[in-house]
């Protein structure tokens, strides 16, 4: 099975991160975490994505905030699908980020989630793993079925609350 490369511009972005890697191994998927910066070690981030497919990775997971540029420098660097992860921050509540990461040029694709967004950023990632491992398409068609029930029971919980 390919490997999930989570990469984070700053290692302040972890409690967002985190989201994705809690949903990762949730689904038995394979990781490894890093962080790189764009602006701050931009050889380390394109040597990283440069190797990544020889190194057994199928899809990289780039979360980052205010200027946002990690999903797209990884990208410059390797066909692999990128995921970004918008990072909300202080100033500009991710927007800034948010734009960063979906204004990509032409030819230089970027998937990217909502701000925050990184229990979805895991989600696509196995979904595009899962293109060619029936096994994974299960647990993801398992996972729906799980929200599916949970929505469907809180609804039958307010109806007896308030009738219908």
């Amino acid at each position: 099975m390919k490997k999930v490369a989570v990469i984070m511009g700053s290692a302040s972005d972890l409690p967002v991160v985190q989201k994705a890697l809690d949903k990762l191994d949730s689904l038995g998927l394979p990781y490894e975490v890093h962080v790189f910066s764009a602006h701050r070690t931009p050889e380390a981030s394109a040597a990283f994505s440069k190797t990544a497919r020889d190194n057994g990775f199928g899809v990289i997971i780039a979360a980052a905030g205010k200027a946002a540029h990690l999903a797209g420098a990884l990208a410059a660097n390797t066909t692999l699908p990128i995921i970004g992860i918008p990072v909300s921050s202080k100033t500009l509540d991710g927007l800034d980020a948010l734009l960063s990461t979906v204004q990509m040029p032409s030819g230089i694709p970027v998937a990217t989630v909502a701000i925050d967004g990184a229990e979805n950023a895991a989600l696509l990632a196995a979904e595009i793993l899962a293109v060619y491992d029936g096994s994974l398409a299960d647990k993801l068609d398992e996972t729906r079925t799980t929200a599916r029930e949970k929505v469907l029971s809180a609804n039958r919980e307010l109806e007896e609350k308030f009738g219908k």
